[in-house]
């Protein structure tokens, strides 16, 4: 059966599994990018600057909109694990391993500072220098009262060694001078780890502050998910980490096709003034739900970590599938939280989603929106790095994420806004649909074909990138078994040029197509 309906149509090579219509934006494809990281000057929400293994940056002034590619540089190397923060001045800082010319690889975790929003950085500072001691997966966090710099992370007595002599700990370093000089590292955990870099490593330290300067971190390790906290500014902590709760399967779980995963944790604290002020929220991946079906989970305490609630999952799916490489953040505007993570809910392969989760009642609720515009297959011979990354402030909201397709890696970010992301029904991906389009690109006509497995209602419309409805080329019809070809021609429905979603709903079910109108 051939319908003849609408349009001259360059429909967008990428396939929605679902109708969030998101805007996503390539940052970079150059130099292998894996593992970032994203941060927002909250005074200037135009203003970001991101970064991906090894060394690469990337700007951007129009709120996440386009980007520079730039390559970092520093006289103590530049060696991965990526991470940026920014001060209430508007200074950003990248945080990352250092290769030092003569000396041991990963020595200290090194800080360098930019004052005109990533466009030139200091050659840096350092910390945590300590003979052929490895120093590895920093993370930071900067007190918007004082700015007053945190920094957290794994100190190897030797990287990879098995030795039982060898041990893992959890450090800690500050800076009260905007990162020009940095405190002694202080050892804050009590129980130490290996130094495999597997589940009995002590891994994954995240700081957050509190609302009267408190410090909170939570880490993974030979006792499960563990808690230490700071009420002096770092200059004193617990005598032994308080436990947060076993975590099912360790923190060095096995996702097929992903090389190296991990569930590590990360640590946040509500400070908008809002119903849930002071408390501290911790997001972590495990397998307490089976091997095969890996899930994201949410605990928190309201007593400065004395206490921690049961876990709570994030992921609303009913499959068996996995999620992982999660990481979260809290709007400080209005206390709502944020969840970017890998998705395998709607296929029985590897491909893959990315998902954001999004709660405004404290972690009591939460809703899935799909934001990749299309899934996409890793390979597990090619490094994804050890974490996703987001980052809010005011509504707006921005994920970073890593890409394979074409055998290429790439990273990417999502822009579309809030409200439009939120006012969109979710709908799940059904395979057997086999929705396309064709040819890519079009100068006169362009077809939609799909695949239908029993006698089904079929409505058909073209929709604008506000959700809004502006065609309805079916409308509730029956259609057979079979596979179906919609021919579509702009001037007869008198399309303008720019950006639509056709929207196809078979049986209630919807799968979406993003479209480009060219002239």
């Amino acid at each position: 059966m051939k319908i003849k309906k609408s349009i001259v149509l360059v429909l967008s090579a990428i396939l929605f599994s679902g109708s969030s219509f998101s805007q996503n934006v390539v940052i970079s494809t150059q130099n292998h990018p894996n593992e970032p990281s994203i941060m927002m000057n909250p005074d200037n929400t135009d203003i970001l600057v991101a970064a991906s293994n090894l060394n690469n940056y990337f700007l951007s002034n129009d709120g996440g909109h386009t980007w520079t590619t730039h390559t970092l540089s520093s006289p103590y190397g530049v060696w991965g694990d990526p991470v940026i923060d920014v001060d209430t001045s508007g200074n950003f800082y990248f945080f990352h391993l250092s290769n030092t010319p003569g000396g041991t690889w990963i020595d200290r975790i090194v800080c360098q500072k930019s004052e005109d929003n990533g466009n030139h950085w200091n050659d840096g500072s350092y910390t945590g220098l300590n003979g052929t001691k490895n120093q590895d997966k920093q993370w930071s966090v900067i007190d918007r009262n004082n700015n007053n710099i945190y920094l957290t992370w794994t100190q190897f007595d030797d990287y990879g060694s098995s030795s039982m002599y060898h041990r893992s700990n959890i450090l800690f370093s500050k800076s009260t001078d905007q990162g020009e000089t940095w405190s002694e590292p202080v050892r804050i955990s009590s129980t130490s780890g290996d130094c495999v870099d597997s589940d009995n490593t002590t891994e994954g330290a995240v700081p957050a502050v509190g609302p009267n300067g408190e410090i909170y971190v939570a880490w993974a390790g030979p006792n499960g998910l563990v808690f230490n906290r700071s009420l002096d500014q770092g200059e004193t902590w617990l005598d032994r980490e308080i436990s947060i709760g076993p975590m099912p399967g360790g923190w060095d779980y096995r996702i097929p096709g992903i090389n190296r995963s991990n569930g590590m944790p990360i640590t946040k604290c509500d400070l908008s003034g809002g119903p849930n002020h002071g408390t501290i929220y911790v997001n972590w991946s495990d397998q307490r739900n089976g091997v095969v079906n890996v899930d994201i989970w949410l605990s928190e305490s309201t007593d400065g970590g004395d206490t921690w609630s049961e876990p709570v999952r994030v992921n609303d799916d009913n499959t068996q599938r996995h999620q992982f490489f999660t990481w979260m953040d809290i709007d400080q505007t209005n206390g709502n939280l944020y969840f970017v993570f890998y998705d395998r809910r709607n296929y029985s392969d590897l491909r893959t989603d990315v998902y954001l989760a999004i709660s405004n009642d404290g972690g009591n609720t939460f809703i899935n929106k799909i934001i990749s515009e299309s899934p996409f297959v890793p390979s597990s011979g090619v490094f994804f790095g050890d974490y996703t990354n987001i980052v809010a402030h005011n509504d707006i909201v921005r994920p970073i994420w890593t890409r394979l397709h074409g055998g290429a890696l790439s990273i990417l970010t999502d822009v579309t806004p809030l409200g439009v992301l939120l006012s969109r029904e979710e709908v799940i991906h059904h395979e057997d649909h086999q929705l396309s389009q064709y040819p890519n690109p079009a100068s006169d006509r362009s077809f939609i074909s799909f695949k239908l497995h029993e006698m089904s209602s079929i409505s058909l419309s073209i929709i604008d990138q506000n959700g809004k409805t502006i065609k309805t080329l079916i409308n509730d019809r029956q259609y057979n078994y079979g596979k179906h070809v919609v021919e579509i021609n702009r001037t007869e429905l008198g399309l303008m040029k720019g950006i639509y979603y056709c929207r196809l709903s078979i049986n209630g079910q919807v799968e979406t197509t993003k479209m480009v109108l060219t002239d």
